[in-house]
């Protein structure tokens, strides 16, 4: 599907879709508790989708009604299960370890770049304590045997969802188990958000000095929750603001774990000043990575360079989002180049618009509807039918802030 958006200034309310970050770790903690819990104001997109029907498959029943999800844990465990992650990272990731530590003999099936996702920190680590893995590089793949409980040493580098992982597996592993970072970690805010949940579920989950200490119990506790707005949403309408739009945006936890709270300090640091347009930034992304796409944008309009580094990690996202963020905003007239770590973006007053192919990448896609608030001619979005990935009523809401768009293809 392509949408053609006309250049207008938003205006209006938006509650901002539930936090996917969190959904994802509270339907996989419900999931491993006994008895039944509910969570809700869930956002059902393709990710949290892929999350609940891999859940089922390794045993628990979760019953969905509207936006909420009625979650009754896995009293027995599926002996072997195909678990089809569709194009989610952070359900392939998160998943790994919980269907060793139930132990599930599981394939792991998934679409787009995952195949392509490393999976290399539980290679590595999960032979040393009882899991078998049959991988060729790719999708899909199997696993089977039983997570044991222990000392697991992992880079916190390449994915905190890794960490994430490996928490919610030892979670139920019986016995004491330690996370030993071998390096800095990185998108620490993603596991504040998986210690939070925890917590919430029952299970003790205490920092140290070299990374964290878990210990696992045969269920976690059940707990109803409702989901938090998530940030890195609310940060396209943001941006939008940035542009001179005036959306009030609602649903938003101010004592939130989310990393991508920080997109309320940015705003604030880059619109101080608006008599001399709006002002450049140079951010370390490397805890907000989801960010980057939304930050490019209001970068592109800001006085001077911007630039974000330490994001290296977007490469092997839906898109490369480091090229596709920097030919989203080249094809509208802008002027962006990728670095080594992230990206440099020289602002102007106005783009000229065009035609931008989101990738295949839900952010993408939004960030060049943001973009179009403050274009001169229109902009084309091909493949803007990806949104669904996390935000599947994203057009619906735009129209509704009196964004101009028609579906041309």
């Amino acid at each position: 599907m392509d949408i053609r958006i006309t250049p207008a200034k938003l205006q209006g309310k938006v509650k901002v879709p539930p936090s996917k970050s969190q959904a994802h770790r509270l339907i996989i903690a419900a999931a491993l508790a006994e008895d039944v819990s509910r969570i809700e104001d869930v956002s059902m997109s393709k990710d949290i989708r892929a999350t609940i029907s891999c859940m089922q498959a390794l045993g628990a029943n979760i019953e969905v009604k509207g936006s909420t999800a009625l979650v009754r844990g896995i009293e027995k465990p599926a002996e072997s299960a195909v678990l089809d992650c569709c194009e989610s990272g952070s359900t392939l990731r998160f998943l790994i370890p919980v269907a060793a530590a139930l132990g599930t003999r599981a394939r792991f099936e998934g679409q787009g770049k995952l195949p392509d996702r490393p999976v290399t920190p539980y290679l590595d680590e999960l032979p040393k304590h009882g899991v078998t893995f049959d991988y060729n590089n790719t999708m899909p793949f199997e696993i089977s045997g039983r997570l044991e409980p222990g000392k697991y040493h992992i880079g916190g580098n390449i994915s905190s969802q890794f960490i994430t992982g490996l928490l919610f597996g030892l979670s139920v592993t019986e016995g004491e188990s330690e996370i030993i970072l071998t390096s800095k970690l990185e998108s620490k805010p993603y596991v504040d958000i998986t210690t939070a949940v925890l917590r919430d579920f029952g299970c003790d989950v205490i920092p140290t000095e070299q990374g964290y200490r878990v210990s696992g119990r045969r269920f976690l506790t059940p707990f109803d929750a409702r989901v938090e707005g998530d940030y890195s949403q609310a940060a396209f309408f943001f941006a939008a603001n940035a542009l001179g739009s005036k959306v009030d945006i609602e649903g938003l936890n101010v004592n939130s774990f989310q990393g991508d709270k920080k997109i309320v300090e940015i705003f604030a640091d880059m619109v101080y000043n608006r008599k001399n347009g709006l002002n450049s930034f140079r951010l370390d992304c490397s805890d907000i990575p989801d960010l980057v796409p939304a930050l490019a944008v209001m970068g592109a309009f800001a006085d001077g360079e911007s630039r974000i580094f330490n994001a290296a990690r977007l490469r092997i996202k839906e898109s490369d989002r480091i090229a596709s963020t920097v030919a989203m905003i080249n094809s509208l007239g802008g002027q962006a180049s990728a670095t080594d770590d992230g990206l440099l973006i020289s602002g102007r007053d106005l783009l000229v618009g065009g035609e931008v192919d989101a990738c295949n990448d839900h952010r993408i896609a939004m960030a060049a509807a943001v973009a179009s608030v403050g274009c001169k001619a229109d902009v084309l979005v091909k493949g803007a039918e990806c949104v669904s990935k996390s935000f599947p009523d994203f057009w619906d809401v735009f129209k509704s802030l009196g964004g101009q768009i028609e579906v041309v293809g």
